[in-house]
């Protein structure tokens, strides 16, 4: 479990502080996991690198990283809540999975966005230089079993 304060939050990679409904109701939500299933969340956090952002004993942002730890990783699920937006608190939270000590060794970074390229183009994002060698198989029955 790593742990860094600034200020009055702290980010943290301890999967029991995680507030699991909370992450839920925003995915649910949101363009990229409109109506996923709770148990589909929990399955997601059990078998990913999980980052909590906090405030005291709240939680006010989520990310996880799907990775092998040497070769790739996908940052997948990145927010802050609505009223903690504005105090520069994303690009803190990106730098820290993106230096944490762990995923040093990860060659190639991944990650969709629909409307934050800028930020993450700060830290070394890019378009795919070739999209035709990345495939994908969506599956649009998944969340209905």
């Amino acid at each position: 479990m790593k742990e860094e304060l600034q200020h009055k939050f702290y980010i943290s990679t301890d999967q029991t502080k995680l507030d699991t409904r909370m992450i839920h109701a925003f995915l649910k939500n949101s363009y990229w996991a409109e109506n996923i299933p709770l148990a589909v969340v929990e399955k997601a956090i059990q078998n990913s690198l999980c980052f909590g952002l906090y405030e005291s004993n709240k939680q006010v942002g989520f990310a996880r990283v799907i990775t092998d730890y040497a070769t790739s990783a996908l940052l997948k699920d990145v927010f802050i809540l609505e009223p903690y937006r504005g105090q520069g608190l994303g690009k803190w939270f990106v730098e820290f999975i993106l230096e944490y000590s762990e995923l040093q060794d990860v060659q190639r970074w991944l990650l969709g966005t629909k409307d934050a390229h800028g930020l993450y183009r700060r830290y070394g994002f890019k378009n795919l230089t070739e999209p035709e060698r990345i495939m994908m198989r969506l599956n649009v029955h998944a969340y209905q079993h």
